[in-house]
């Protein structure tokens, strides 16, 4: 009764391959806003089109896939994880005396 798991099995319940149902709606979020931002507001200044697409640049930038990671949001909650949370090690061993200095410090 052994089973053989391919090594691919988690990415054929994404979809396309990569993308989780929730990268999927942060990235239409950003694709929707930017889009309507584009119709409402007209302009030809480049900064303001910056700042028009910025959305949709920004949610593609959180959904792109990185290495040794789903992708740069699951990074980044990582890291912020890893700085924010109190961690507790606890640790069960053994205590080593220097031989060298007694307990009065000489």
């Amino acid at each position: 009764m052994n089973y053989i798991i391919p090594a691919n099995s988690k990415k054929s319940q994404m979809i396309l391959g990569f993308f989780t149902p929730a990268d999927l709606t942060i990235f239409l979020t950003g694709l929707g806003i930017s889009s309507f931002l584009l119709m409402v507001i007209h302009t030809e200044d480049m900064k303001v089109l910056m700042l028009l697409i910025s959305p949709l640049l920004l949610s593609a930038l959180l959904v792109a896939p990185v290495p040794h990671y789903h992708n740069v949001m699951t990074l980044l909650n990582n890291m912020f994880r890893f700085f924010m949370d109190q961690r507790e090690y606890k640790w069960k061993g053994w205590c080593c005396r220097d031989y060298g200095v007694d307990r009065k410090g000489r």
